[in-house]
């Protein structure tokens, strides 16, 4: 049971990371006035949506399984206040500041009617914060960090958030409009015809 603990906190670990890069690429894709990734733009939403719902059930998984697990030794406080465990302090709490920044997340995007738009966007920037704070996490701390397979996912999903924000800073990038851009854009007026304005009379 110790064994199966371990394993499912290192595997579960690894794939919220990948599920972060997935929920930062489609974050920016969200944003774009273009299909992102040859989808609509409702469809980047939904799988950002779900991708970050899936990211937040394999942490807690990750988390859950380390307060159980005898050989992580980790405390309840440990889960909740950086940088003040036991093993290797400093890579821990990233792991923890970058758990505590999802649940912030998390918690407001589901009191987002309630804040209003600004504050949740202000909240919700952190995102971009938890990733590097992952991958950190990730790759300072725990029994598989200087294996190779654990760096060759690292650096793919280094590779898709770099990627992905060069074509967010690119000029190739159509930057979707906020709402109110769009209630103070101008309408169409339907053109008019001496005809038409004979047959309206």
């Amino acid at each position: 049971m110790t064994d199966a603990l371990w394993y499912f906190a290192r595997g579960s670990g690894v794939v919220s990371l990948v599920l972060l890069t997935v929920v930062v690429a489609l974050g920016i894709g969200a944003r774009s006035g273009k299909p992102a990734f040859n989808l609509p733009r409702f469809a980047v939403s939904l799988l950002h949506r779900n991708a970050t719902l899936l990211a937040v059930v394999f942490l807690a998984g990750h988390v859950i399984s380390l307060l159980f697990d005898p050989y992580a030794q980790l405390r309840l406080f440990d889960l909740i206040v950086p940088f003040v465990g036991n093993y290797r302090p400093v890579w821990q709490g990233l792991g923890t500041l970058g758990f505590d920044l999802l649940v912030a997340i998390v918690v407001t995007s589901l009191l987002r009617h309630r804040l209003g738009a600004r504050a949740w966007r202000a909240v919700h920037w952190l995102a971009y914060l938890c990733w590097p704070v992952a991958l950190l996490h990730g790759l300072g701390t725990g029994s598989d960090n200087g294996a190779w397979w654990l760096w060759t996912i690292s650096l793919t999903c280094a590779g898709v958030v770099v990627a992905a924000v060069a074509w967010r800073l690119s000029p190739a990038f159509a930057r979707f409009p906020a709402r109110k851009e769009r209630r103070v854009a101008p309408r169409l007026q339907p053109k008019t015809t001496p005809e038409l304005e004979e047959i309206s009379r």
